[in-house]
């Protein structure tokens, strides 16, 4: 176990991220990677709709008590994806949760909710 501020912030034991990889990000090396002591990130848009994501950030809750990350890629497409409503899953599945040592991802990251709906 090595102790950096890195490890602490993010309450795991060894300063290893596996980053977010496009069909592969998924519930199972998620949570064997959390589990292992490091940070996992599930791909978000491996999943096909946002309602997905909601269902594989709760299977990956239920494989690992740690730490984990969903990893949200925007880039130019052909074939525009809804990124507000990838956002607002993210969002509800974190506000659903205990979060230990992290932040809002409300307050880091724009909604496509108004206000009033949160």
């Amino acid at each position: 176990m090595i102790k950096t501020r890195f490890t602490e912030m993010f309450g795991i034991k060894h300063p290893i991220v596996q980053g977010g990889m496009q069909w592969v990000g998924r519930a199972e090396l998620t949570s064997a990677v959390a589990n292992a002591g490091a940070l996992g990130f599930l791909t978000a848009l491996t999943q096909p709709t946002p309602e997905d994501l909601r269902k594989e950030i709760k299977r990956c809750r239920e494989m690992t008590d740690q730490p984990f990350g969903v990893n949200l890629t925007i880039l130019p497409t052909l074939v525009p994806r809804p990124y507000g409503e990838y956002i607002d899953a993210i969002i509800d599945r974190a506000s659903r949760s205990s979060r230990r040592r992290a932040t809002t991802p409300s307050r880091s990251c724009p909604s496509s909710r108004t206000p009033a709906s949160r």
